[in-house]
């Protein structure tokens, strides 16, 4: 099949014309579904895409059905390597390592909707494998820690979240450990839940999603391990669009969820719900121009090429081209 470069293929080519990734329309990608069943009914995908995102049966079908073929591919290749390797070091025991899949992009783009529509589908193949999705909200500071050292216009960057945490709980998911508790986070009260973890029990599948989880680091001069999140990822996938309709898609989110969640007495962001419009909108552009757009240029956008799969969406977010890695 011949591959057409994307309307946003010149984002991912070089000067000289080079890439390392095949391109495909959404039409040629929804091809390589093959045989594989649409596990999903309607009323399903409905209560699993967030607010603002339109995605349906028809975009599952179109999109998410050749990458959980893909990913199928992927998993099955790394169990069978895991176990030569397991041999070739002698090893012994039934311990295994779960296949960790990254999701990256930027604040409303839709990278929940992803994550939650591809673990159900995951969960659904054949060998029935046990799938746990972890957001890296829950690892970052707490408020009282972000206000404490006046970072808390910097929530979201990669500064604002503990590292350490996130590389920890990633090395005893990789190492096989039964019970490795991450934080969470509610969007209620936008801070992390002190009192509250999830246990995750060695799943056959990881989906870690955040917007810098791609995130690389300064390498030292003297040579030594600096570990990196993404390490820890067997594949990568970055959902991307243009930074004109992701900002249109975040200041529309705001302003509905004013009319929503941003009503509960108990909700960070309740001012917002009692203000004027005009007064609404001009706080959603500029926590977007002063934070959200700040954070997409120098940190989360840099990332994309770094991903294994580019998902990028049109206007209607749904996905219009794919862009995969070559092996």
């Amino acid at each position: 099949m011949p591959q057409r470069p994307s309307p946003h293929a010149e984002d991912h080519l070089d000067r000289n014309g080079y890439s390392p990734y095949h391109f495909f329309t959404a039409e040629e990608w929804s091809r390589f579904r093959a045989d594989t069943p649409l596990t999903l009914k309607a009323d399903e995908v409905k209560r699993l895409r967030s607010l603002n995102d339109p995605i349906d049966l028809e975009e599952v079908r179109r999109i998410y059905l050749s990458l959980s073929r893909l990913l199928s591919a992927h998993v099955e290749s790394s169990q069978l390597l895991f176990k030569q390797r397991k041999r070739f070091l002698s090893m012994s025991g039934e311990m295994k390592t779960p296949f960790v899949i990254g999701i990256a992009g930027s604040v409303a783009v839709g990278k929940s909707t992803t994550a939650r529509i591809l673990a159900e589908l995951l969960k659904r193949w054949p060998s029935s494998p046990k799938v746990d999705l972890v957001t890296t909200d829950g690892f970052l500071y707490p408020n009282a820690v972000l206000k404490r050292e006046n970072m808390m216009e910097r929530k979201g960057f990669p500064e604002s979240y503990d590292i350490g945490a996130l590389l920890r709980f990633l090395s005893a998911i990789k190492a096989g450990e039964p019970n490795v508790e991450a934080p969470t986070y509610s969007h209620l009260t936008y801070d992390v839940l002190t009192d509250k973890v999830q246990l995750v029990d060695r799943p056959d599948i990881l989906i870690f999603e955040g917007i810098n989880v791609l995130q690389s680091r300064n390498l030292p001069v003297d040579g030594k391990i600096v570990p990196m999140v993404s390490d820890f990822f067997d594949f990568s996938i970055y959902i991307d669009a243009g930074e004109t309709l992701i900002h249109s898609w975040y200041v529309d989110r705001f302003m509905r969820l004013r009319q929503t969640a941003f009503k509960d007495p108990n909700s960070f962001f309740k001012r917002y719900a009692d203000i004027s419009e005009d007064e609404a909108l001009a706080v959603a552009e500029g926590l977007w121009s002063r934070i959200n757009l700040i954070n997409l240029r120098q940190n989360i956008l840099p990332t994309r090429p770094r991903a294994d799969l580019i998902l990028t969406k049109g206007p209607n977010h749904l996905i219009e081209t794919v862009a995969l890695r070559k092996l």
